[in-house]
């Protein structure tokens, strides 16, 4: 559980603070009011409560177990891209942590939820799911802005409700606190801001153009994650 884990530095972090706005700012501020549905969706409020109902949450984690690959290919795209040492080091220690220790929350609250490997396996694509899927790939083999792009709204959008509902979350079902607690906190925040700290410093060297196809990457990756909390109840 990464939440065990100290956060790393953010060697750029300070230096940005006093930079307004920042270009990762500047992107959410595109997104607009669909960032804002994705933050403030019916999902996160009613699993903050406790009160989702399993067959949506079944639904949304068998959908949502179908990405590790992916992001893992595009996480690992991202290192190498980076320019330094020093800016994949905190990336591979967060890539060790999602392919290293075995996170049991996915195989617990399948279990919980009455989930069975069938299910699991067997449950097809969702049209967010391969959508997703594809978008990560696509972006793994296109620029280093990109790749940043897409990661930044996977862990920065989840943050932001993670550290929303935080507050008002109850401690039961395990299947409800855990998910919030996995994606708020010290050591999560350190990785959103040094997602964004390397696309804020990449972002001064962009050309018009290449703006704006991290934009549209950005654009993208919102759209989809809304996607992705609207599809969990889809059969409701």
């Amino acid at each position: 559980d990464h939440r065990d884990l100290h956060s790393f530095p953010t060697r750029r972090s300070s230096d940005l603070a006093n930079v307004m706005p920042r270009f990762t700012d500047e992107l959410r501020a595109l997104a607009g009011s669909k960032w804002d549905a994705v933050v403030e969706h019916r999902f996160t409020d009613e699993l903050a409560a406790g009160t989702i109902a399993d067959g949506v949450l079944a639904r949304y984690l068998i959908q949502d177990h179908r990405f590790l690959d992916a992001f893992v290919v595009l996480l690992a795209s991202m290192i190498a891209a980076a320019p330094t040492l020093a800016d994949r080091i905190p990336g591979c220690q967060f890539l060790a942590l999602i392919t290293g220790r075995e996170n049991t929350y996915f195989e617990r609250s399948f279990d919980a939820l009455g989930v069975d490997r069938a299910a699991r396996e067997d449950t097809p694509n969702a049209p967010p799911t391969s959508a997703f899927d594809s978008l990560m790939r696509e972006a793994a083999k296109a620029s280093y802005p990109e790749m940043l792009a897409v990661l930044v709204v996977a862990e920065w959008s989840y943050q932001s409700w993670g550290e929303r509902v935080l507050p008002v979350a109850v401690q039961e079902p395990f299947t409800c606190r855990e998910w919030v607690d996995l994606h708020c906190g010290e050591y999560f925040g350190s990785v959103v801001e040094y997602l964004r700290g390397l696309l804020d410093t990449a972002a001064a060297t962009l050309s018009a153009a290449e703006r704006s196809k991290v934009e549209t990457a950005f654009l993208r990756a919102v759209d989809i994650e809304l996607a992705f909390f609207d599809n969990a109840y889809a059969s409701t």
